[in-house]
């Protein structure tokens, strides 16, 4: 495969007093923050990039320098930045108040986007308890799902634990860690965490049921580990489809019905982790739909304002809303909530966001892109050091080897694999962000064929570039 030749992004004239303001910001960047998922040793010794506006699929830095988002700003850009709509919406409400507690009280975007999201989520989902982020989402499930279980069952009732996914990913605060199951991020936290019951999730590539077929083995497991911890157990968590910060790892068929199942059979509450599939990702606006489950709790964030402000919601039914109700001093109620719970200004853009999705017809429209994206994927399937290559709708991961005749081996970390195709890509004027080895394609869903094939072939030719720079090494 030929390699182009990385073309700088493209960039405006830069005046002194840009360059000297560019300086400036990366000076205070480097003295004063501390960045998330980040070697700051390693940050330090380059000059950051700082974006100061962005445009549809654009960003643009403050040297003037355009940037195609190919991560959608970490998953949560849905319909472009900018977006005209969703401006209107945020300057509307803000001109009438951009907060006032839930605590108590509750204000009209609230009550407007909650019955939104009642009307659009799988049946039986009636109630919404907002917070700030995936994790936080996640978080209030897993504490509604333990306190209904002793509200139910009795303070003394031994199901109490979660059933819950290796490689799974449901953020970063203490319960969603608890939950996850990804060593990298989560083993030095091990002694802060509460235990759980875990059993190996599914990752076709890499094969945890060495001699069987993956998708019967994973099937099986599933069922075996319901049946083995049942008694301990008050839910079960998963990400539905897609096991996404694990580098996309996709489920069989049938997997998340096959949840569905067991904890209708033994009584178990269901928690869909949705905050990075929803939306549309999965090429359905849930992906639980896929499969037509309605889940007990259904986690919500990313990209229900659009990518605009940091509102989360986790949905949940009456069944589990009631066992919550009773007199003052029987302290029934769910002791949660943080302060800007149900902001106004959040939840105004995401009713915004939410109506958008019928009047641009954002899912329909994005049909041919998910096909065109199988299609440009396709084309590298026989590259090789491409070991795999897993697509779930607009939702997409490569997975690179040094070998492809020896699928088993990984390039080592040091190597930095797919940090050097993200920045061959950032050379070329595209932000992309890896998983490890595994190139990730996230883009806005309204990314245009154009500039989805552009995403595609500077990721290719940073893929072929590396790979072959490693190779010569």
């Amino acid at each position: 495969m030929p390699v182009r030749k990385p073309k700088r992004p493209a960039r405006r004239r830069t005046s002194r007093s840009r360059g000297s303001r560019a300086r400036s910001l990366a000076a205070a960047d480097l003295r004063n923050i501390w960045h998330p998922f980040t070697q700051m040793q390693e940050w330090e010794l380059e000059e950051p990039l700082i974006i100061e506006k962005g445009k549809g699929s654009w960003l643009y830095d403050v040297r003037g320098n355009r940037y195609l988002d190919g991560v959608s700003s970490l998953w949560c850009t849905v319909h472009g930045h900018n977006h005209p709509v969703l401006n209107r919406a945020l300057n509307r409400q803000a001109a009438r108040v951009s907060h006032s507690t839930m605590l108590g009280l509750s204000n009209v975007p609230a009550v407007e986007l909650a019955e939104k999201l009642a009307a659009l989520a799988p049946d039986g989902l009636s109630r919404v308890f907002y917070s700030d982020s995936g994790s936080t989402a996640v978080e209030i499930a897993l504490k509604m799902a333990f306190q209904y279980s002793r509200l139910t069952r009795g303070a003394g009732t031994r199901r109490t634990k979660f059933l819950t996914l290796t490689n799974a990913y449901h953020g970063d605060t203490i319960g969603s860690v608890s939950a996850g199951g990804i060593d990298l991020f989560h083993e030095i936290f091990r002694p802060l965490l509460f235990e759980t019951r875990r059993i190996r999730g599914p990752y076709r590539f890499r094969n945890p049921w060495p001699g069987e077929d993956h998708d019967r083995a994973a099937l099986r497991e599933l069922e075996q580990g319901v049946e083995k911890y049942r008694d301990e157990l008050c839910a079960v968590v998963i990400e539905p489809l897609v096991q996404g910060a694990a580098g996309m790892l996709l489920q069989p068929k049938g997997y998340v019905k096959l949840v569905r199942e067991l904890c209708d059979r033994h009584g178990l509450l269901l928690i869909l982790d949705e905050v990075a599939t929803g939306f549309g990702r999965t090429g359905t606006m849930f992906a639980c739909e896929q499969e037509n489950v309605s889940p007990d709790f259904l986690c919500l964030a990313k990209g229900l304002t659009g990518g605009y402000l940091p509102v989360a919601a986790t949905l949940t039914t009456e069944k589990v809303y009631d066992a919550f109700k009773g007199r003052f001093e029987e302290f029934k109620s769910f002791f949660h909530g943080h302060t800007y719970t149900g902001n106004p200004l959040g939840c105004a853009v995401a009713c915004a966001s939410i109506d958008l999705f019928r009047t641009e017809k954002t899912l329909e429209r994005l049909q041919p892109k998910i096909a065109q994206l199988r299609r440009r994927l396709e084309s590298i399937t026989s590259h090789s050091h491409v070991g795999d290559i897993r697509q779930c709708g607009f939702m997409a991961g490569i997975e690179l080897i040094p070998d492809r005749n020896r699928p088993q081996l990984e390039y080592p970390p040091e190597l930095r694999t797919g940090h050097r195709v993200t920045r061959f890509a950032r050379s070329c004027g595209v932000i992309t962000r890896p998983l490890g080895n595994t190139l990730i394609f996230m883009p806005p869903l309204s990314i245009t064929p154009k500039e989805l094939d552009r995403l595609c072939d500077v990721v290719f030719d940073g893929l072929e570039h590396v790979t072959g720079e490693i190779a010569r090494q």
